[in-house]
Parts: C-alpha cells; sequence; structure tokens
C-alpha cells in the first residue's frame, strides 16, 4: 500500500487534539492525545519532544490568525488597541488553557512576533526601552485576567451577600455576561493607555512610514 495522500500526524493536528482535551478537562496527557488521533504515544514525539512542546503549538495555534499590521497613518493608540483586542479574544476562547501558557517561557515565533508588534509600537509610540517590558508585562496582566472574565459565570457578584446598597446598585447597574466583560475590557484600555502617555512624550505621534 501507497502512504497516505495527507500525512496522519502532524504538529498542528496534534495541537489541535491537545487543545480539544484542555478545553474539555483543563489538562491533557500524550497517552490522550495519541487516543484521541488514533495513533501510538510513540508516534507524537516524530512530531513534538514532549509536553511543553505541545504547549507552545497549542500557544501558535490560537494566535495563528494574526490582526495585519497597523497601518502606517495609524495613532499609536488605536494601534495598540488592535492588537491587545485580538490577543484578549484569543486567549477568551480557551480559559482553560491560560495557567499552562502562563507557566512556560514563550517560545512559539509566531506568538514571539506578536510581542514584537506591541514593542514595535509602543517604541515607536516613545515608550522608552528599559520601560518596555515592564509595560507590555502590565499589558499582559491586564489581558489575561480581561480574558479570564470573558470566561467568568453571569453572575459574578452575589447583590445578596453585599454589605452597602452601593455595591448592590453597582452590581444591578452593571449587568451580566458577555456585555459587561466587554465593557469592562475597554475601560480598562482606555485607563491603561491614558496612563502610557505620562511615560510618552509622543502621544500624539503616529507610526512613521
Amino acid at each position: 500500500m501507497g502512504r497516505p495522500a495527507t500525512p496522519k500526524l502532524s504538529v498542528e493536528k496534534i495541537a489541535v487534539a491537545a487543545l480539544a482535551l484542555v478545553d474539555a478537562q483543563g489538562e491533557f496527557t500524550m497517552g490522550e492525545i495519541a487516543a484521541a488521533l488514533a495513533v501510538r504515544p510513540s508516534s507524537l514525539y516524530n512530531h513534538l519532544a514532549g509536553k511543553v512542546e505541545v504547549i507552545e503549538a497549542m500557544r501558535a495555534l490560537i494566535f495563528a490568525d494574526r490582526p495585519p499590521a497597523p497601518a502606517p497613518s495609524a495613532n499609536w493608540t488605536d494601534a495598540l488597541r488592535d492588537l491587545l483586542r485580538h490577543y484578549r479574544d484569543a486567549f477568551a476562547r480557551h480559559p482553560r488553557l491560560i495557567p499552562m501558557l502562563t507557566a512556560h517561557t514563550v517560545s512559539s515565533p509566531d506568538v514571539v512576533h506578536m510581542y514584537d508588534d506591541i514593542a514595535t509600537v509602543l517604541h515607536e509610540a516613545g515608550i522608552p526601552t528599559e520601560r518596555l517590558l515592564d509595560v507590555i508585562t502590565v499589558l499582559d496582566s491586564f489581558v489575561i485576567g480581561s480574558a479570564l472574565d470573558v470566561a467568568a459565570p453571569d453572575q459574578v457578584w452575589d447583590a445578596a451577600q453585599a454589605r452597602t446598597p452601593v455595591l448592590v446598585a453597582a452590581i444591578e447597574a452593571a449587568g451580566q455576561g458577555r456585555a459587561r466583560a466587554d465593557r469592562a475590557f475597554e475601560l480598562g484600555l482606555d485607563l491603561v493607555l491614558d496612563s502610557l502617555q505620562s511615560l510618552n512624550p509622543g502621544a500624539d505621534r503616529v507610526l512613521p512610514r
């Protein structure tokens, strides 16, 4: 018999199977991936060396659809908003994967390139080089927290347990579900980006051609 036209295994197929397991149960083993793909566990190691490489393959998979590069005339805040919205939505689709990703060094080229884009926008906006990773860490923390908020229950706070009418009114006014999470994320973007302008002497600068 000749070889099948489509290979039975690939890095992407392994990552897809692993991600399905993580979405369903929050964890995976190499044996479970092999069972899902109807192959022997040893076959997986022809493509990925072990669990850490599978996690990086999943990281690359969820960020495979990168947003377009900012237009040359884009304001730096608009460019950064688009990048962070994309970043948050990618995480929000797979909240159970977040603890795995944050426990390992980012080494996927596609994902590092996304950080390249963020660093470039911040640098061209005037953020000092020595503060770039500090700022990126703040943005990371905000985006990951916002992604987890999307996955939270519709009713995050139990108003019956509040001690003050102020909190009860706030809970009732906030609404529920994705609309509340999206509104809070956009407010957070406003606050974070406004605060960055204190580090940014070129606040009104557009990205260079």
